[in-house]
C-alpha cells in the first residue's frame, strides 16, 4: 500500500487528530461504539472507513467528519 492511498491518508489523519486530543485508540473506539482493532485498522490504512464509521469517530473526536476527510485527493 501506498502511502498516498486514500485509506492511508485517512488513517494518518484519524491518527492526528486522536493524538491531539490525547485519547488512545482503545478510547476512541469506546466513544465511537466501535472495536478498538478497527480503530487501529483504519489508522494504519489497512481497511476503508465506512460512512457510518466515519461520522461515529468525527462525533468522539468532536470534528466534522469532512476533517477526517480534508487530506484525501
Amino acid at each position: 500500500m501506498r502511502k498516498t492511498e486514500p485509506r492511508a491518508l485517512f488513517g494518518k489523519r484519524l491518527r492526528e487528530l486522536r493524538l491531539e486530543r490525547g485519547v488512545s485508540q482503545e478510547k476512541l473506539a469506546e466513544l465511537a461504539g466501535l472495536h478498538r482493532n478497527y480503530v487501529g485498522i483504519l489508522e494504519r490504512g489497512m481497511q476503508s472507513a465506512s460512512l457510518d464509521a466515519i461520522c461515529k469517530l468525527a462525533r468522539a473526536l468532536k470534528v466534522r467528519p469532512a476533517d477526517l476527510l480534508e487530506r484525501l485527493p
